[in-house]
């Protein structure tokens, strides 16, 4: 969090979003989270799109996805991570 006063900005809502929505925050880190959110839209509206990718992506077993998609998104991930090395 940003100085003692535990404000958040964007960037560090965006950086965060995953722990909060698997309950990985301390309290005073969600409740700089949850305040943050309350106050800027565009937070709050990528909050709500990764709320529901979370409970489509929870929902997913691995037979859900045709094998050729699968396919291309590790060698997305692979090509990704080799470019980040």
């Amino acid at each position: 969090m940003s100085g003692e006063t535990g404000h958040l900005n964007c960037q560090q809502i965006v950086g965060l979003v995953t722990d909060y929505l698997e309950a990985g925050l301390s309290p005073a880190e969600r409740l700089a989270f949850e305040q943050h959110v309350s106050f800027c839209p565009p937070c709050r509206g990528y909050l709500a799109q990764l709320r529901k990718i979370h409970r489509a992506a929870g929902s997913m077993r691995e037979d859900d996805v045709p094998p050729e998609l699968r396919d291309a998104i590790v060698g997305a991930f692979r090509d990704w991570a080799g470019r980040a090395r």
